[in-house]
């Protein structure tokens, strides 16, 4: 395996890596840690990732699994769900330890690889939003709890990419940060633990720099995620982030000025174009109709769409059937082919 040609992207001043045509998101079906990591090297040669089993249950959730790789913060499982705790309990042991698997196979399948690779993680503010304090409320309503979650989180997470490049010393680790909740968080959207009324919003530049703080580990390597509608696409790019992740299908017309202005900019987009759980496929040439008919309105050059785009999933797979799965990440690279080929 070796990586592609392309060209350096993003406004944060440093070259990004060789991205490929296209990749996964992050979560496939089942628990093989083995067979995922088989089923994403296999398809996506250019660009693979560390595939995320959430099947397997708590631990292997995105929540979990990041809370996972914290420095010095601890959570466990809770009815309610995933609660900061004093010390690693079995909850955080059993995520540490698949996490330890899926790297293990990663590895394994990855021998002499050359290029990029894409390790996924939960954002600060989605952690935030998701991980309850030892009163029960959110981590969310908490200035300062927010602020110990990013120190640990950048500390843990930098470990983590450490591992990656050991592992696998020919790649160029891309990490991407998944933040669906950040635009509840940015609208104040997100409700307490008694669902009565909702936490207030955080200040922008206080999620731009605490995003910051996270992108500043993978300079110009840095995508950020999110499969929710109204993606911040200029907060994300002041953040550092070198390519926004989302949904085609969600975008609106009040999305394609920012869209213009990042693409300018060199920032990547990573176009979802392949719904997340089982359906219909449409031909390739079909799927990236919308892509072209939105450079050709935002008036921007057909030929510079393969340097631009990378094709993903809408969201991650795992709800979606081990069969449709393996249809959906091959139909993504078909896809991309087919921009490349007729990029008008």
């Amino acid at each position: 395996m070796s990586g592609p040609s392309g060209t350096p992207g993003g406004d944060t001043g440093t070259a990004a890596p060789l991205w490929g045509p296209a990749t996964g998101v992050g979560s496939m079906p089942g628990g093989d840690a083995r067979e995922a990591a088989r089923a994403v090297t296999g398809t996506f040669e250019d660009f693979p990732y560390l595939a995320e089993l959430p099947a397997r249950g708590p631990g292997a959730d995105m929540i979990g699994r990041t809370a996972g790789l914290l420095a010095e913060i601890y959570a466990r499982v809770e009815p309610s769900g995933w609660r900061i705790g004093d010390h690693p309990g079995r909850d955080t042991k059993r995520a540490r330890s698949w996490l330890g698997e899926d790297l293990d196979a990663l590895e394994e399948f990855t021998q002499g690889y050359e290029g990029p690779l894409k390790v996924q993680v939960a954002g600060v503010w989605t952690l935030a939003a998701a991980l309850e304090l030892r009163g029960g409320e959110s981590a969310l309503g908490d200035p300062g709890a927010c602020r110990d979650l990013t120190a640990s989180l950048v500390e843990g997470v930098g470990a983590h990419l450490a591992d990656v490049r050991r592992r696998v010393p020919g790649a160029v680790p891309v990490l991407q940060i998944d933040e669906p909740s950040l635009t509840a968080v940015l609208r104040g959207q997100v409700r307490t633990a008694s669902g009565y009324r909702t936490h207030r919003a955080v200040d922008r530049q206080v999620v731009e720099g605490a995003l910051r703080e996270l992108t500043a580990l993978a300079p110009g390597a840095a995508v950020v995620h999110s499969c929710a509608p109204d993606v911040p696409f200029a907060l994300l790019r002041r953040a550092g982030a070198a390519a926004v992740s989302f949904d085609f299908d969600l975008l609106t017309e009040r999305d394609e000025e920012t869209i213009g202005e990042a693409v300018e900019a060199g920032t990547k987009l990573f176009a979802g174009i392949v719904p997340g759980t089982d359906g219909p496929l449409s031909d390739p040439a079909g799927s990236v109709m919308g892509v072209r008919t939105l450079w050709r309105r935002l008036g921007l050059d057909p030929g510079t769409l393969t340097e631009s785009v990378v094709l993903t999933p809408a969201c991650g797979l795992a709800g979606a059937s081990p069969a449709y799965a393996r249809a959906a990440t091959a139909h993504c690279v078909r896809a991309a082919r087919s921009l490349a080929d007729n990029p008008e």
